[in-house]
């Protein structure tokens, strides 16, 4: 065999040798991937089976959590639902009981019923037995009477009829006059009970600013400045408020006078700050008084709305609380209108709560009651009847309207808020310290008022009362007769008007009392 044979063997040799060799790696290769396959899958199955038992038992976990929490809302649910039964439990048993109380009350009454009946009926026939014996009693006076008279028996009937109405009526009057006399008795103690209760729980300021006419001055040569060269400063004043300026020799001071409260007010503070300034020239006059009348009106609206406030009067109409607000620069007698009328208020407002009336409507009224005092010196005729005509076109309603016309009887009274608003007036106006005058205008306006009744025929005594605005006249009742009464107060109310200038108006009162005097022996 050459060597190229031995070669070609060699190589075939070695070729099946290699195939041998790479069948037998590949064949190991393969068993090598064949176990990592089988030792991944079984690493991903365990792993598959620990998340499995982990999920299972977070599953199990929220399954746990969530029949807890549904354990517990069933728990508090049926909790409340106990006490709901509970409660209802004990309402019905309350019902129970409170059914019970009733239906004992219903027998005791029942039997108090029964009672009653059967005493009725015992009295029923008392009655009726009485009532026979009054009746043979009646036969027997007449037989009686008829036989000792001679008369009939119709005769006879008729006089014991007329004796039996004498005595009934005699009986019916003494009873009569027990009661009237009892309710009016009553009546004064309740009406008095009443008053002093309004008075004692309403404890207002009592003190009024007063309207004040003069005006102080730094020294007397201001006066030289306010009259100005040829008076000009002082025609500019007087032109510009309408108020007129008196400059005297009253030492540091001017006065000023004029009907209209307001303008007056305009005027003082007007003055006041044209002095302060020190510039008094007629166009520094027309420039302040415009600045002062309009701070002026601003504070009257203000004060009229405070008023409404402190009251509680709501849905006043704007005009009547401007209205109300110019009252806080009126005066009567020192009294301030404004601070008048919410003590009448309140007054109002305390007897209709006593009396069960309408407070708000009483306090209304009486706080709007001296409305007409705010422009009766530019309208003619009464306040009272004034602020009626101003309430009504203004839409309060009738009984303010009603009761602010008749607080001083031009119209008689016609309702419990008329007559509370009278009382109140009367009670603000005459309680000691209310009102300002001097004592010898005072005391002179009383004497003139009874001089003057005691002129007339017929007047015994008279009496001025109220601080002069009433006047009692007590005459004889041998020379004034009932009808000549009423003459007579109609002729001292026009001497009176003609003679006096008094505030307001007067009332005059005649009475004329007949009195039947005997003596028993």
């Amino acid at each position: 065999m050459s060597s190229l044979g031995y070669i070609l063997l060699f190589a075939c040799c070695g070729a099946l040798v290699g195939l041998f060799v790479g069948f037998y790696l590949r064949k190991r290769v393969t068993e090598n991937n064949e176990k990592n396959i089988k030792i991944q899958s079984k690493q991903i199955i365990e792993n598959a089976i620990i998340e499995a038992e982990q999920l299972k038992k977070e599953a199990l976990l929220q399954s746990k959590e969530a029949a807890h929490q549904i354990k517990q809302a069933l728990e508090e649910e049926l909790r409340s639902e106990r006490e709901e039964l509970k409660d209802e439990e004990r309402q019905i048993k309350r019902k129970r009981d409170s059914l019970k109380r009733e239906w004992d009350g219903y027998d005791r009454k029942q039997n108090e019923l029964l009672y009653s009946e059967r005493r009725v009926a015992q009295q029923e026939l008392e009655w009726q037995e009485k009532h026979k014996e009054v009746d043979e009693l009646i036969s027997t006076k007449r037989y009686e009477l008829a036989k000792l008279a001679g008369i009939s028996q119709e005769e006879a009937k008729k006089i014991l009829m007329d004796s039996l109405e004498s005595e009934a009526r005699m009986d019916a009057a003494k009873r009569l006059a027990k009661i009237e006399n009892e309710m009016k008795m009553e009546a004064d103690r309740k009406g008095k009970n009443i008053l002093a209760l309004a008075i004692s729980r309403y404890a207002g300021d009592y003190v009024a600013d007063r309207t004040v006419s003069m005006v102080p001055l730094p020294n007397d040569e201001m006066k030289g400045r306010i009259i100005g060269r040829e008076g000009r400063n002082i025609r500019a004043i007087e032109a510009a408020t309408g108020i007129d300026i008196i400059i005297d020799d009253t030492p540091e001071a001017v006065i000023l006078s004029g009907f209209n409260p307001v303008r007056r007010e305009v005027a003082r503070q007007a003055l006041l700050q044209l002095i302060s300034d020190g510039r008094i020239h007629p166009g520094r006059i027309e420039e302040v008084v415009e600045k002062v009348t309009k701070d002026l009106e601003i504070t009257m609206r203000e004060a009229g709305e405070q008023a409404t406030f402190d009251v509680g009067a709501h849905g006043v109409h704007v005009d009547l609380i401007n209205l109300l607000g110019r009252l806080k620069f009126r005066t009567s007698y020192g009294q301030n209108v404004l601070q008048h009328s919410l003590e009448v208020s309140f007054l109002c407002g305390i007897m209709a709560s006593e009396l069960g009336v309408d407070v708000k409507m009483a306090k209304r009224a009486g706080l709007l009651h001296d409305i007409g005092k705010a422009v009766d010196h530019e309208v003619e005729g009464s306040h009272a009847i004034i602020g009626r005509d101003l309430a009504k076109k203004y839409g309060e309603p009738d009984e303010v309207v009603y009761a602010i016309g008749a607080h001083h009887e031009e119209q008689p009274p016609q309702s419990v808020i008329d007559i509370l608003v009278q009382s109140a007036d009367a009670l603000s106006g005459a309680r000691p310290g209310a009102r300002k005058e001097m004592l010898q205008s005072y005391v002179k306006r009383l004497e003139d008022l009874e001089a003057i009744a005691n002129d007339f025929r017929g007047v015994e005594k008279s009496y001025a009362i109220q601080a002069g605005r009433d006047l009692r006249i007590i005459v004889d009742s041998n020379k004034v007769k009932d009808e000549e009464a009423t003459v007579l107060s109609q002729d001292i109310a026009r001497a009176i008007e003609s003679k006096l200038t008094y505030p307001g108006q007067i009332r005059v009162t005649v009475i004329r009392e007949t009195r039947a005097v005997e003596y028993a022996k």
